[in-house]
C-alpha cells in the first residue's frame, strides 16, 4: 500500500464535514486526497490537494475523478453506484463497496438485507402506491420512510393514525411499526480486506425531536454489559455478512423489553463517532483510513467519558454565521470545539459538534448541558 509515503491518491465522493475530519487525519498518513462535491463553498474544499465542483450523481462526472485517484471512499452515500462499479472492474479501488452503498441507497433492500441475514429489526413493510399504504398490516402507529435519498431526519413521517395518510409519502417507500424504545444506541465497526474487524463501545443517543438529528451522544453507555455485548455482536455479524472494507455506523433501538432492534446502516463515518477524535485510543476517521488502507485496525477502547453535542443552526436564523457564547464555552475545561467551515447558518444546519471529556461523568454531562444552553449559531 502506497499510504504513509505520499504517492497514494484518495479520492473522497463529498465535501462535507465528515471528508474534512477524514482529511485533517489522512495529512497525518501523507497522503495526497482529491475530493469531489457538488458545493465549490463546501467545508473539505481548502483542506484537500485538489477540490472538483461536480454532481456527485452524475456518472461521467463521479468516472472520470475516479479515473485520477487510487482508492476512492464517501463521506456520503447518495452517489453514482454505476460509475463506481466500473471504476471496480477497471481496478480502482472503491472502498466500502459500491455493492454495498447501493444496498444502503434503498432501505428497502436494507431491511430485506436484514430479514435474510436473521438481523433483528421492526417488523417492515414495503410500500409502492397509496392504496398499499392504506391497506397495510402494519398497525398505527408506524414510521413511514422514502426507500431512497432521505436521511437526516428527511424523508420519515410518522402515520398516528387514519387522518394522518393524506400526508403520506406517495414515492416508494416502506412503513416500520413503531418502536417503544427505552434508549437509542449506536456501534461504530470496522472492517479491513483482510477480514480484521474491531468495534468502538457503544454509544446512548439523544435526538432534537424538531429535526430528528443527534443532538447529545454519551460514551462509554452505562446501560448494562450484555446490551454492550449483544450490539458489538450484531454490528459485526452485519460487517462481516456485507464484507465491507471500511467503517460500518449501526444506529439501533432497545426496546422497553431489553431486546435490541436495528434501525439504519450508514457505510462511512458518522455522527455517532464524533467524540472518538478526543474520547478514544483511536477516531473513527484514523479507523476508516486504517480499514481501507487494509493496514492494522486501532485501539478502540474509551480514553475518558465523553459527550458529543451536534452545533445546530437556531430556528429562525438564516445567513452569515454568528458564533454566540464561544467564549464562554471555551473557558471550560475538557471542551473540544469544533466548526465545519460553513460560512451560512439556516435551521437545524450542523455547523459544528463539541466534544466534552471528563473523568467524572456526571462533571461531563453537566459542562455540556452548560454547551447545549449557551453556544448557538445565529446570523
Amino acid at each position: 500500500m502506497k499510504a504513509f509515503y505520499g504517492d497514494l491518491r484518495l479520492g473522497i465522493l463529498g465535501g462535507g464535514q465528515l471528508g474534512r475530519m477524514l482529511i485533517q487525519q489522512a495529512i497525518n498518513y501523507n497522503v495526497t486526497v482529491k475530493v469531489l462535491d457538488p458545493d465549490r463553498e463546501a467545508p473539505c474544499r481548502k483542506l484537500c490537494d485538489e477540490f472538483t465542483i461536480g454532481s456527485l450523481s452524475d456518472y461521467e462526472t463521479v468516472y472520470k475523478f475516479g479515473k485520477k485517484v487510487d482508492l476512492l471512499t464517501i463521506e456520503i452515500e447518495k452517489v453514482n453506484v454505476d460509475a463506481l462499479e466500473q471504476l471496480e472492474k477497471e481496478g480502482v479501488q472503491v472502498y466500502p463497496q459500491a455493492r454495498i452503498i447501493r444496498l444502503i441507497q434503498d432501505k428497502g433492500l436494507q431491511k430485506q438485507f436484514f430479514k435474510e441475514n436473521d438481523i433483528p429489526t421492526a417488523e417492515f413493510q414495503v410500500i409502492s402506491s397509496a392504496e398499499q399504504l392504506k391497506n397495510s398490516r402494519i398497525p398505527f402507529p408506524y414510521i413511514q420512510k422514502l426507500r431512497r435519498d432521505g436521511y437526516d431526519g428527511k424523508g420519515v413521517y410518522k402515520v398516528a393514525d387514519e387522518t394522518y395518510l393524506a400526508k403520506a409519502f406517495t414515492e416508494p417507500s416502506l412503513i416500520e411499526r413503531w418502536v417503544d424504545f427505552e434508549k437509542e444506541i449506536a456501534v461504530i465497526v470496522a472492517r479491513n480486506e483482510n477480514g480484521e474487524t474491531k468495534a468502538f463501545p457503544m454509544v446512548e443517543m439523544e435526538f432534537n425531536p424538531e429535526a430528528n438529528l443527534v443532538e447529545f451522544l454519551i460514551a462509554p453507555s452505562t446501560l448494562p454489559f450484555e446490551v454492550h455485548e449483544e450490539a458489538e455482536r450484531i454490528a459485526k455479524r452485519i460487517a462481516n455478512c456485507l464484507n465491507i472494507v471500511g467503517l460500518l455506523a449501526v444506529e439501533m433501538f432497545l426496546d422497553k423489553n431489553g431486546k435490541i432492534l436495528v434501525n439504519e446502516l450508514a457505510p462511512r463515518p458518522h455522527n455517532s463517532g464524533h467524540q472518538t477524535i478526543e474520547g478514544n485510543v483511536v477516531s473513527q476517521f484514523e479507523q476508516h483510513l486504517r480499514a481501507i488502507f487494509n493496514q492494522p485496525l486501532g485501539d478502540t477502547a474509551c480514553l475518558n467519558n465523553a459527550i458529543m453535542i451536534n452545533v445546530l443552526g437556531e430556528a429562525g436564523h438564516e445567513g452569515p454565521a454568528v458564533y454566540q457564547g464561544i467564549e464562554d464555552v471555551l473557558k471550560c475545561t475538557g471542551v473540544y470545539v469544533h466548526l465545519y467551515g460553513k460560512a451560512l447558518t439556516k435551521p437545524f444546519r450542523k455547523m459544528g459538534h463539541v466534544t466534552i471529556v471528563d473523568a467524572d461523568r456526571e462533571k461531563a454531562i453537566e459542562k455540556a448541558r452548560f454547551v447545549q444552553k449557551t453556544l448557538k449559531v445565529i446570523s
